[in-house]
């Protein structure tokens, strides 16, 4: 019997070039965006990075791109307060989303930045996929599923990439991961696929430039 939501296998020569073409274009921030009449024209494909407060995501985003504080990492739950868009290349919007879970910030400023989403993940006719990003040493959270309620609501399909897999031992790992495949079943809107990475070591980054690649 075939397992539910295997982790990712290692691309073939043929996908892990373009996936390094992909990315060897130049990365560029265009644009934060707070409301809805500041996104960009629909012109291009676009993925985009969903994560709550402090997984990994800017790491993630600066591994994959090659370009050292793109996105900007931080240790303050909650930095990350719009919808930030990157060109990679000619082809691509890079999508940063705000960090969600951050208890620190004011209920106002959390309703105003649910609300953005909300509208972003329902019209964004292009967003051929988010990722969502689960912290390998905590399994997902309550808030990690209000995220994928909304991507199910929304219909926009989302693949679970771990973060920080060099940070757990193998078999602290294999719980985590039957976990998170346990939650994942529970939405329609998963694909049935996890990437394990390390924006540290760099495991990953390959596979996970490749997927974007194919799409």
């Amino acid at each position: 019997m075939q397992m539910q939501f295997p982790l990712a296998e290692a691309p073939d020569e043929i996908s892990l070039e373009k996936g390094r073409k992909l990315f060897a274009g130049e990365t560029e921030f265009l644009k934060g965006v707070v409301a809805m009449n500041g996104l960009p024209g629909a012109d291009r494909m676009e993925v985009c990075f969903a994560g709550r407060s402090n997984v990994g995501k800017s790491s993630l985003i600066n591994a994959l791109t090659g370009t050292k504080g793109i996105a900007r990492a931080s240790n303050t739950p909650g930095r990350t307060q719009e919808i930030n868009f990157f060109t990679q290349g000619p082809d691509l919007y890079l999508v940063d989303l705000p960090g969600y879970g951050y208890a620190n910030a004011p209920l106002a400023v959390v309703e105003k930045w649910q609300k953005l989403l909300k509208q972003y993940l329902s019209g964004r006719q292009n967003l051929r996929r988010a990722f969502v990003l689960i912290d390998s040493r905590h399994g997902v959270k309550k808030v990690d599923e209000d995220i994928m309620k909304l991507l199910d609501s929304a219909a926009v399909t989302f693949q679970c990439v771990m973060t920080k897999a060099d940070k757990v031992k193998d078999k602290d790992r294999a719980k985590v991961l039957e976990q998170v495949r346990g939650a994942l079943a529970r939405h329609p809107a998963a694909y049935p696929e996890i990437v394990l990475t390390s924006s540290e070591k760099g495991d990953g980054i390959p596979t996970l430039r490749s997927i974007i690649a194919g799409l």
